[in-house]
C-alpha cells in the first residue's frame, strides 16, 4: 500500500472557508476504476509555525497513485483551488508496512 501525504501553507489572507472548499473538492473526487482512501483537514493551531492543511491518500500500489496523479479533475482541483491559495505545497509518497 502507498500513502500520499500532502502538506500545504495558505497565503496570508486566505480564509478557512477557502481552504475547506479546496479540501472538500478532493474529498468529493471520484476517479473511475480507482479505489483510494482520502482524509483531509486544516491545522488546529496547536503549535506555532504549522502548515495550514494536510491530506493523506492511501492507494493499493504505485500504479493507482499514478492514475490519481494524472486524473484531469484532480489536476483541475490542484490548479484552480489549491495553487491560488497556497504559498507552498509539499508531497511525499511512501510504502506502508504490510499488516498481517
Amino acid at each position: 500500500m502507498i500513502r500520499n501525504v500532502v502538506v500545504g501553507v495558505a497565503k496570508d489572507g486566505v480564509t478557512a472557508e477557502q481552504v475547506e472548499e479546496a479540501l472538500q473538492a478532493l474529498r468529493d473526487l471520484r476517479v473511475e476504476g480507482l479505489e483510494f482512501d482520502l482524509l483531509a483537514g486544516q491545522d488546529r493551531g496547536l503549535r506555532p509555525g504549522n502548515a495550514s492543511y494536510c491530506l493523506t491518500v492511501d492507494f493499493p500500489d504505485d500504479e493507482a497513485y499514478r492514475v490519481y496523479d494524472a486524473d484531469p479533475e484532480h489536476n483541475r482541483i490542484r490548479q484552480e483551488l489549491f495553487a491560488p491559495i497556497s504559498t507552498e505545497i509539499r508531497r511525499i509518497q511512501f510504502a506502508l508496512p504490510d499488516h498481517h
